[in-house]
């Protein structure tokens, strides 16, 4: 929408540029009706929700009030003393009302609106913030000595009885704990108690209950980059770093579902009274999805595991006589679902990183693995959905599958998944490819 509106400005400001530089008028009255009657249709289908109100609109909001202002005042003053026509000015101005149209516009075009991924439980969903703070770490990506804190978001069931599964999930490198929001919905409107964690400076973006503010951390970011070209880092040096990555994901990880199980105890928060403890599902896209594999194989209450487009990296050891990395030899017993994207899937016979994803490994025998073909990595989020400018840009290119189908498809998945491990309900068996 943001470029067909684009384009309309375009048209309009060159097309009454040139009518007034061919009858040599400016033609000010004819603009002012204009600008107010553009205002208006704006307010029309903002209220009649054809527009959907969000922070995408703003900025096209105040300048289509601030031209209506100034065209209404103009009219209702009626001034006798014309400007003299300068074909100058005429271009001039249409040249600065097309680039300030450009940044007006620049939010919807590179957050369109878009429909929403459909939610087909039974159970309105609320959301509610928090911030945890750990006691027992120091955070190590600065240097005050504080507290490592680590933000989460909830997604549950609002006013409904009874208790819930809790699933966890992980973002992947520079994402953000919003990151495949039309999953925990879906997943919470059929009676889920989500939490999706923010990793401080492994994450793009995160805000405290307190109004504190982390950004990504330089120096990940310095490692991740040269850790996905190949000749930047020896074998090892690569090893070390993903340990230092997943301990860092897992403690986190940790943390919180302990701090979560203790609030269940303890807390009078009904949001923490809905949670059954003894059903506990993890699941995370990329690095995330690495990390709750990791926690899948290490605590014993945890019952199902989502992996979206992630290598195994608990599973990789290093033999230095070989350089190289080979699979670990122990049986993985939990419960647990692969979703992959082109991607990934391209990867998983000929990148030792992935040695122990492939589908024939034995001590993953009864894993669940499928295939969205078409799909790219940042697919199995719902960036392309909110921002397909920006998941182009992130992923190398355009994915070839319909965004919405792949996402309905894949949160479908997920749900039928849990549904089958944590509340035995149905049977579970996916397709190979969708």
């Amino acid at each position: 929408m943001g470029i067909l509106l684009l384009l309309m400005v375009l048209i309009f400001e060159i097309a009454f540029a040139n009518y007034c530089i061919v009858t040599k008028q400016n033609h000010k009255k004819i603009k002012n009706w204009i600008r107010i009657a553009v205002f208006i249709v704006f307010a029309i289908l903002t209220v009649s929700s054809v527009i959907v109100w969000s922070f995408r609109w703003v900025s096209l909001a105040i300048l289509l009030f601030l031209l209506a202002i100034n065209g209404t005042v103009s009219l209702i003053l009626n001034k006798t003393t014309i400007k003299p026509y300068k074909t100058s000015s005429v271009v001039w101005k249409s040249i600065m009302m097309i680039l300030t149209f450009v940044f007006a516009l620049s939010p919807i075009i590179i957050f369109p609106q878009h429909p929403s991924p459909k939610v087909t439980g039974e159970y309105e969903v609320a959301t509610a913030t928090d911030t945890y703070l750990d006691k027992n770490r120091i955070e190590e990506f600065t240097d005050t000595g504080d507290n490592r804190f680590v933000n989460v978001e909830f997604w549950y069931p609002k006013n409904a009885d009874g208790t819930y599964p809790l699933l966890v999930f992980s973002h992947g490198a520079y994402g953000i704990k919003t990151s495949n929001r039309s999953t925990y919905t879906e997943l919470a409107s059929h009676g889920y108690v989500v939490v999706s964690i923010d990793h401080p400076y492994h994450s793009f973006y995160t805000r405290s209950e307190d109004g504190t503010v982390a950004m990504i951390n330089s120096d990940f970011t310095h490692e991740f980059e040269n850790n996905m070209n190949k000749g930047v880092y020896s074998n090892e040096e690569r090893y070390n770093i993903i340990q230092k990555w997943m301990k860092l994901r897992t403690d986190d990880m940790n943390f919180v579902i302990d701090t979560i199980l203790k609030k269940s105890k303890n807390d009078n928060n009904s949001l923490y009274q809905h949670i059954d403890t003894e059903k506990i599902g993890v699941f995370g896209h990329s690095m995330g999805g690495a990390a709750s594999v990791w926690l899948g194989r290490e605590r014993n209450d945890i019952s199902a595991v989502v992996n979206m487009d992630a290598p195994f990296f608990s599973e990789l050891i290093y033999k230095k006589e070989m350089d190289d990395f080979v699979a670990s030899s122990k049986d993985f017993t939990t419960p647990l679902l692969n979703i992959y994207s082109d991607d990934v899937w391209g990867q998983l016979e000929n990148n030792s990183i992935y040695i122990a994803n492939k589908p024939n490994n034995e001590h993953f025998k009864d894993a669940y693995t499928t295939h969205f073909k078409g799909a790219k990595h940042l697919s199995l989020t719902d960036l392309p959905l909110f921002s397909p400018i920006l998941a182009n840009i992130l992923q190398g290119g355009k994915a070839d599958i319909d965004q919405s189908y792949c996402i309905e498809t894949e949160n479908e998945l997920i749900l039928k998944f849990f549904d089958f491990e944590l509340k035995g309900i149905g049977h579970f068996a996916p397709e190979e490819k969708y």
